[in-house]
């Protein structure tokens, strides 16, 4: 998706860098023509953050998951450790 030559001057006006913006862009709340991810959706997003940053946490100490698949079908998972160290 392009930018205008406005976006780009606020954006270095204001302090917004692209990363901001883009956050934005996928978890903010569409309304109208605008995107909005305001101090609520920020807190929800950072609880997710840390609940996903916990199960990687532990998925870790078990050197990392394996899940088999085939036809888009789950037939098993094992901890890495547990059969192959890859």
């Amino acid at each position: 998706m392009g930018k205008t030559r406005h976006i780009q001057a606020r954006m270095s006006q204001r302090g917004i860098r692209q990363s901001m913006v883009d956050l934005t862009m996928t978890y903010g709340i569409k309304q109208q023509d605008k995107i909005i991810l305001n101090k609520k959706g920020l807190q929800c997003l950072l609880d997710e953050l840390q609940s996903v940053q916990k199960i990687a946490q532990k998925m870790m100490e078990k050197g990392g998951l394996v899940v088999v698949e085939k036809d888009n079908i789950k037939i098993t998972t094992y901890h890495l450790n547990s059969y192959h160290s890859y």
